[in-house]
């Protein structure tokens, strides 16, 4: 298994493989009903629908982490590498589409930077306030 950093030179998460971000937060967090799901999550193949994965994950309809997190994880896992194919994958799951998505977002956002993020979609976004 890869280990992962937190990078706070670079301010980014350094994550390769989708399951071995899984496998990383399946070792970190305590024992719950949601680390029950990311076992699911992890023996969830990639290439599955985004149906049959709520189907087996939940979608944030219940308003809980065991319900949220896990799908939201495996969404990540599945477009790693593409912030916007992770984001519209996550929103066609249904459910709680803000927090699925604000889950993906954040976790993409620390893998990639605001590099990431297309040009776009940040000059569309609000300015923060400071």
């Amino acid at each position: 298994m890869k280990v992962y950093n937190w990078c706070r030179a670079q301010h980014h998460l350094h994550a390769e493989s989708g399951h071995e971000l899984l496998e990383f937060v399946l070792l970190h967090a305590p024992e719950s009903d949601t680390t029950g799901k990311l076992r699911t999550a992890l023996s969830l193949p990639l290439r599955y629908s985004i149906d049959t994965a709520v189907s087996a994950l939940g979608n944030g309809s219940y308003l809980l982490a065991s319900d949220t997190v896990p799908f939201a994880l495996w969404c990540v896992a599945r477009h790693i590498d593409s912030y916007v194919e992770a984001l519209w994958n996550t929103v066609s799951g249904l459910g709680d589409r803000d927090t699925t998505c604000a889950i993906v977002g954040g976790i993409l956002s620390l893998i990639h930077g605001q590099a990431g993020i297309p040009n776009e979609w940040l000059e569309a976004s609000e300015p923060l306030l400071k």
